[in-house]
């Protein structure tokens, strides 16, 4: 019997000029990466494939780049 193919998880972030735009986050659980996709309505421009330890830094740059005191990773309201 086969086993189960592992469930990937998945966002999409529309982007803030429309057009179609777009970005994907899916974890690849089977290959131990993140797959970061560009998109332009259903076509895939461009994808970078990061492993677990790249996905800290990138977490870490989006939190200190919110507003709000940096390092907090909190935006105020």
């Amino acid at each position: 019997m086969p086993s189960p193919q592992p469930r990937s998880a998945r966002v999409v972030l529309g982007d803030t000029r429309g057009d179609g735009r777009a970005l994907r986050a899916t974890w690849h659980a089977e290959a131990g990466v993140l797959v970061l996709s560009v998109w332009k309505g259903n076509v895939c421009t461009a994808t970078v494939r990061l492993a677990p330890d790249q996905v800290h830094g990138l977490l870490e740059a989006l939190a200190d780049g919110l507003p709000g005191e940096p390092g907090s990773g909190v935006a105020s309201a």
